[in-house]
C-alpha cells in the first residue's frame, strides 16, 4: 500500500463493526469515510511522512480535513486558541527542537490572525509550515477572499500553493522542504475547491533529497580571517542565532580555546556558551557591567551569525573601535549591513569555523583567557551585580524575584521571553543551559508572543520545567492560551511582570513631561483569571510567595500562573537603547 491509507481501507481491514482512527486526539465519529483519497488528504499525508510529530492550529471548515489526515497519519494536533499563538507554539517548537513547526488554519482571517507571529517567525528564520485554507479563484466574492499571496509574501514569508490534484503531493513535499532548507516559514496555501477533489497524485513523485551539506567559505576569505586571528592578542567571539540554527556552539568553543578568545552571545543565542568559564553572557544592551567593560577590550571581533545591529553592540560601543571585524553570515546580505567588517566568510557558521580551524594550524595563544580573568568573569555576572532593592510592602523588585526564581527552577530549563519593559530582567538573571532551551522571540519586537513560544516549548519537551516570563500588557494579548496550557496539563511556569501598565512607554515618555495616563491600567487580578482558565495561580509580592512555586515543583500537573506585582517605579536600565533604537 502506498503512502495513503483511506478511511474506507482502514474500516475494511479492522471490520465493519472494528475501531475506526481517532481524530484530534478523540474517537472517531460514525460519520461516513470518503470513498477516495482527497488533496487535503493527501496534503496531511504527506506532511506527516516527512516526520511532523506536532501541530498547532485553529480548526475551520478550511482545515479541518487536513488536519485529520495529518493526526490519521500520525501528527498530534494541538489546538489553540487564536492563530497567532498557534503559530508562536509552533515557532517555539521548533526553536526548541530544531525541527519544522506545524501550523493549520482557515483561509482568510484564519491567515490573517497568523501575521505578528508569522512575522516573527521569518525575521527570526524559524522554520514553520502553516497549511492554510484559500478561497477558490473563481470566487470574486467571498467574503473570505484576501490576497493570501501578496500577504505572506510581505512579512518574509513564502507563499507556496497546492495547484491540483495532480500535483497535491508534490506541492505538500516541497513546502516542508522549503521550510526545512531555508529556515523561513512557509504558507501552503489549500483552495477549498480543489481540497475535496480526488487525488491522482498520492506520493510524492521525486526520491527524498540527498543529504544536504552546508555551505563552505571561500579558501581566500578563511586565511584572511586566520591572519588576523594568528596576529590578534586579544580575540573575542560574538555568536548569534545563525550559529544556533548551524549547531555552531562546539566549534566555536574549541575555536575559542585555540585562539583564547572571550565568549558573548546576541540576545537570541543566550546560552550557546552556557557554562564556559571564558563566557561573558549577552553582549549589548543586557551586557553586565563587567562584559561592557571587557568586550570594547578586544582587537579582533569575530561575528559568527549574528547581524551586530545596534541591540548586540550597544550602538557600537561593544565592539572597539580600532577593533578589526571578522563576519561569518550564510546571508551575503548580512555581512556589513550593520557595521563595516574587514574579513566576510560567506558561510555556514559551522563549516566556516572549521575551516578556521584548519587554517590556523598548530597555532594557539593564551590572549585573554588567564586565570585571573575567569576568576573575574565568574564573580561579576548580573546575579552578583549589587543594586538596592526597591521592593516595597505590596509591590517586589523585578531584579529580586528574578534572581529568587533562578534558584528555584531546576537547572533544566526552558525560558522563553515575551517583549515588554521586563524583558531585560529574565534575560539577564534566569540562566539556561543551552541555547535550544532559550526563546526570544523579538525579532519583530512585537508585544504577545512569549506565552504561546513557551507552550510549544513545553509541549516539546514535556519532562523539564518552561518558564513563560511575560508582562502584564502580554498576558492579557495571549489571556486565552492559559485555558490551552490548563487542558494540555503543561508543566509551565507562566511568570508575569505585572506593573499595571505598558511600562517602557511610562518610563520613556513621562519624563519628558508627556500625559502616560492612557497607558496605566487599575490593577488586575490576574492570578484569578488564571484559576478560572483552570490553573494553578497566586498573586506574589514578596520573596516568601514563591514558596508555592516550591510545592508545584513536587507535581507539576498542570501550569502554575505568577502574578507578580513588581514595583512601577523601577526603570529597567536598557530601556535607553531600546528606545534610541526606534
Amino acid at each position: 500500500m502506498g503512502l495513503l491509507v483511506s478511511e474506507v481501507e482502514v474500516s475494511r481491514e479492522q471490520g465493519v463493526n472494528g475501531p475506526k482512527p481517532s481524530v484530534a486526539g478523540h474517537a472517531a465519529t460514525d460519520s461516513p469515510s470518503p470513498p477516495e483519497s482527497s488533496v487535503a488528504d493527501v496534503v496531511g499525508a504527506t506532511v506527516a511522512a516527512q516526520g511532523v510529530k506536532d501541530a498547532f492550529g485553529v480548526l475551520g471548515s478550511g482545515n479541518l480535513v487536513v488536519t485529520n489526515a495529518l493526526v490519521r497519519h500520525g501528527a498530534t494536533f494541538h489546538h489553540a486558541r487564536h492563530e497567532m499563538s498557534a503559530t508562536c507554539m509552533a515557532d517555539g517548537y521548533a526553536r526548541a527542537t530544531g525541527r519544522v513547526g506545524v501550523v493549520t488554519v482557515h483561509q482568510g482571517p484564519g491567515l490573517t490572525n497568523t501575521m505578528t507571529g508569522l512575522a516573527e517567525a521569518a525575521k527570526s528564520r524559524t522554520p514553520l509550515l502553516i497549511l492554510s485554507g484559500e478561497t477558490p479563484a473563481a470566487a470574486l466574492t467571498s467574503n473570505f477572499r484576501i490576497d493570501q499571496h501578496d500577504l505572506v509574501e510581505s512579512v518574509g514569508a513564502i507563499a507556496e500553493r497546492v495547484h491540483s490534484a495532480k500535483t497535491a503531493a508534490d506541492d505538500a513535499a516541497r513546502a516542508y522542504q522549503r521550510a526545512l532548507i531555508e529556515r523561513r516559514p512557509v504558507v501552503l496555501m489549500l483552495p477549498i475547491d480543489i481540497q475535496p477533489q480526488p487525488a491522482v497524485q498520492t506520493e510524492p513523485s521525486q526520491p527524498p533529497r540527498p543529504q544536504l551539506h552546508p555551505p563552505e567559505p571561500a579558501a581566500a576569505a578563511v586565511q584572511q580571517a586566520a591572519e588576523l586571528l594568528t596576529k590578534a592578542r586579544r580575540p573575542a567571539i560574538i555568536a548569534g542565532r545563525g550559529a544556533v540554527l548551524a549547531g555552531a556552539g562546539p566549534a566555536l568553543e574549541e575555536l575559542g580555546a585555540r585562539i583564547g578568545a572571550i565568549l558573548a552571545t546576541s540576545a537570541p543565542a543566550n546560552g550557546l556558551f552556557a557554562g564556559l568559564p571564558f563566557a561573558l553572557g549577552i553582549s549589548g544592551g543586557f551586557a553586565s557591567p563587567f562584559a561592557a567593560q571587557t568586550l570594547p577590550q578586544a582587537d579582533v571581533v569575530l561575528v559568527a551569525g549574528a547581524s551586530v545591529n545596534h541591540w548586540t553592540t550597544k550602538h557600537g560601543a561593544m565592539i572597539g573601535p580600532d577593533a578589526k571585524v571578522i563576519q561569518i553570515d550564510v546571508d551575503p546580505r548580512a555581512i556589513g549591513r550593520n557595521r563595516p567588517v574587514d574579513v566576510a566568510l560567506i558561510a555556514d557558521v559551522e563549516a566556516a569555523t572549521s575551516a578556521l580551524m584548519v587554517a590556523l594550524g598548530t597555532h594557539r595563544n593564551e590572549g585573554f583567557r588567564t586565570p585571573a580573568l575567569r576568576d573575574d568573569i565568574a564573580k561579576n555576572t548580573w546575579l552578583h551585580d549589587p543594586y538596592e532593592d526597591a521592593s516595597t510592602e505590596d509591590t517586589i523588585d523585578p531584579r529580586t524575584v528574578s534572581i529568587a526564581l533562578n534558584e528555584l527552577i531546576p537547572p533544566n530549563r526552558a525560558v522563553a521571553v515575551d517583549s515588554g519593559h521586563f524583558l531585560g530582567y529574565p534575560s539577564m538573571f534566569l540562566d539556561v543551559p543551552d541555547a535550544r532551551s532559550w526563546l526570544f522571540p523579538n525579532g519583530f519586537q512585537a508585544v504577545g508572543l512569549g506565552l504561546g513560544n513557551a507552550i510549544g516549548a513545553a509541549i516539546a519537551q514535556p519532562d523539564r520545567p518552561t518558564v513563560a516570563a511575560i508582562g502584564d500588557g502580554g498576558a492579557f494579548m495571549a489571556l486565552a492560551e492559559l485555558e490551552t496550557a490548563a487542558r494540555l496539563k503543561l508543566t509551565l511556569l507562566v511568570v508575569i511582570y505585572d506593573d499595571a501598565a505598558y511600562g517602557a512607554e511610562v518610563h520613556h515618555f513621562a519624563p519628558m513631561g508627556h500625559d502616560v495616563s492612557l497607558v496605566r491600567f487599575p490593577d488586575a487580578d490576574l492570578a484569578g483569571i488564571a484559576r478560572a482558565a483552570g490553573a494553578k495561580a497566586a498573586t506574589v509580592r514578596r520573596v516568601d510567595d514563591l514558596e508555592v512555586v516550591t510545592e508545584w515543583l513536587v507535581n507539576p500537573t498542570g501550569p502554575l500562573v505568577l502574578d507578580v506585582k513588581v514595583n512601577p517605579t523601577i526603570c529597567a536600565e536598557w530601556l535607553e537603547e531600546a528606545f534610541r533604537a526606534g
